[in-house]
């Protein structure tokens, strides 16, 4: 009887103690391997060179230029706004399959990488700088040229445009900022689960879509529309963009990271604490090696 009694002790303290614990009872392996692959392309991003950088952020301001293009060339046709952000995904697909990336991609990798000790925040405060500057110089560029190409999409781009800056600065346009940081860091999330580039569209088309569709405040994007409207002599100017941009900017961070990041991260805490003790390790294993 007592032994009896003793086992049910030592079962209820097992079960405490696994409740208590960040290890699960049963290790979600998708779900862990799909966090590995996060950490491993996070500490990849901030590991490039300065010219690594720049190139990647340029080429992930002309693929989503192509998708401003689209997104111009289908409202002017059709003045269907579904049809016109649905053309706008094809920005994204090139930025899926070309691997370049837009500074808003970089709130769930990068930041894991840092998290697990993969990484140094200046590193990332690094990356994040390089990435938007060089998707809006990139973006500028590319969309100045399609507007010189196209002329007749002036008005169309004013119209589009007006939408962003008509937003201004208020409560609004931050929740429709928190929005963008969210959908697109979604996005990011989603597409590590999975190595099928197919699948990896379909979030890449859904999500933009929905940034396009729903005038989402997002400072890439936004600023791309904003910049072909300035070309082609917007009624607003530079002044305004830079509100705008400001805004959307503090939104997406916080939306992907408080909304997104923060909470994947929380969802394998036990993953976390085991590659947060992998750089001690092997740093004490340098340590033994040398002495």
């Amino acid at each position: 009887m007592s032994s009896a009694v003793a086992d049910d002790g030592a079962s209820d303290e097992d079960a405490g103690k696994s409740a208590d614990s960040v290890e699960p009872d049963v290790a979600p392996r998708e779900e862990e391997e799909a966090f590995d692959r996060t950490v491993d392309q996070g500490s990849q991003r901030l590991g490039r060179s300065w010219v690594q950088l720049g190139v990647t952020g340029f080429l992930g301001g002309f693929d989503v230029s192509i998708g401003v293009l689209a997104l111009l060339l289908v409202q002017h046709q059709t003045h269907n706004p579904l049809l016109a952000a649905i053309a706008f995904s094809s920005g994204f697909i090139a930025l899926t399959l070309a691997g370049s990336e837009l500074f808003t991609e970089n709130f769930l990798l990068p930041v894991a990488a840092v998290v697990t000790k993969r990484g140094s925040p200046g590193a990332l405060v690094r990356l994040w700088l390089t990435t938007l500057i060089s998707n809006l110089i990139a973006g500028w560029l590319i969309v100045a040229l399609f507007m010189v190409a196209f002329p007749g999409l002036k008005s169309t781009a004013n119209e589009i445009a007006g939408s962003y800056i008509k937003l201004g600065v208020n409560w609004h346009a931050f929740a429709l900022a928190l929005v963008g940081g969210m959908l697109i860091t979604s996005m990011t999330h989603l597409q590590q689960g999975t190595d099928s580039d197919g699948v990896k569209l379909i979030p890449a088309v859904i999500v933009g879509t929905l940034l396009t569709l729903g005038h989402v405040n997002h400072a890439i994007v936004a600023s791309l529309v904003c910049f072909a409207a300035l070309v082609a002599g917007a009624p607003f100017g530079y002044g305004d963009w830079g509100g705008l941009l400001g805004l959307a900017i503090g939104g997406n961070l916080v939306g992907g990271l408080a909304l997104v990041t923060v909470l994947r991260l929380l969802q394998l805490p036990h993953k976390v604490k085991e590659a947060r003790d992998e750089p001690d390790a092997s740093a004490n294993d340098d340590q033994t090696q040398h002495s």
